[in-house]
């Protein structure tokens, strides 16, 4: 073999081993994922759409992964956390509005009788939600969030709702953004509600949360202008609405989505159509004894998960921890 070609073969088979020995010594980017299926597929997935020169290369301005919170992002039981704040605030609100003693869901839930507060469903739910989260400046509700967000915990763990997040989803957050993915959450709840804290919980800074939301009127004041949240429902973005709400508010369509319900199905459904490599994956929340566990309200998606070939992360198999550790 003459001189140069033997020093090219050495050249390109040293390149090749320390490439190799680059990779076995890489940090695991999901260490709180448990080796399996799940995992895998996951940067699989990553790994595909970030290799230039391959069929299922997908340009950085194009990586969008929509992430639903209540039960994919964070708990979500035994109510929704935005519920607890409301339920907080009607205390906070009660001596202004004598009237509530003898009003439900508002006379039920001063009596602490949540159970019976929310047997009026839907409609006991927004009564609830426009009595506390309306009447006010955008700043103030801010204010008002930032304040209990920061200090509320939550009744069984007795930890911050903040530290209820889950650890496995936090460093997923991480590794898509580390791969050149815009990350986005997509969710049901109030888009005022989220936005105060995302950033620095997951990272995910306002202007990339959608969520459902009120009326807001523009008023000019003497120490200037305001915009006044109003009692009337702008927009649900629940599922169909939350495609809807990813078309308006980011303009493009997720290769990614994350959910653990049936109210994220749409979202899936939507991402998954597109050209391409796409990605769908839905916590099922099969862990009694660290999370809860409950299928309920995430049937249509599973059988959807299992005949579309979704990955479906079993909580108590796929996650060796679920929330993060408390300082």
């Amino acid at each position: 073999m003459p001189k140069r070609m033997l020093w090219t073969t050495l050249a390109v088979a040293f390149v090749l081993v320390m490439g190799q020995l680059s990779m076995a010594q890489s940090p695991d980017p999901l260490p709180s994922w448990s080796d399996g299926a799940a995992k895998a597929s996951i940067i699989d997935f990553v790994t595909k759409v970030t290799q230039e020169g391959t069929p299922d290369f997908v340009p950085a301005p194009e990586r969008i992964a929509t992430f639903d919170n209540d039960g994919t992002l964070w708990s979500e039981k035994p109510l929704y956390f935005q519920l607890f704040f409301a339920l907080d605030r009607v205390k906070a609100l009660a001596p202004k509005h004598p009237e509530w003693k003898g009003k439900e869901p508002f006379a039920s839930l001063l009596k602490g009788d949540v159970k019976t507060a929310l047997e009026g469903g839907d409609k006991a739910v927004m009564d609830i939600v426009m009595a506390t989260h309306a009447g006010m400046t955008t700043e103030d509700f801010e204010k008002i969030v930032k304040e209990w967000i920061a200090t509320a915990k939550h009744p069984k763990t007795h930890r911050l709702f903040t530290e209820m997040t889950y650890q496995p989803m936090l460093e997923l957050l991480a590794y898509l953004r580390a791969n050149g993915f815009k990350t986005f959450i997509v969710s049901g709840g109030g888009i005022e509600f989220m936005r105060p804290w995302t950033d620095p919980v997951y990272g995910v800074p306002p202007e990339q949360v959608v969520g459902s939301s009120v009326k807001t009127k523009f008023e000019m004041r003497k120490g200037g202008p305001v915009l006044m949240r109003l009692p009337e429902v702008d927009f649900v973005d629940d599922k169909a609405g939350k495609p809807v709400g990813i078309n308006s508010h980011i303009g493009r369509r997720p290769i990614a989505a994350f959910g653990n319900s049936d109210g994220d199905l749409q979202m899936l459904q939507w991402a998954t159509a597109g050209k391409g490599a796409r990605f769908a994956l839905l916590v099922h929340h099969t862990d009694a004894n660290r999370e809860w566990a409950y299928d309920k309200g995430a049937e249509n998606a599973l059988r959807e998960a299992a005949s579309k070939g979704w990955t479906v992360v079993d909580m108590k198999k796929d996650w060796k921890v679920v929330y993060p550790p408390v300082n």
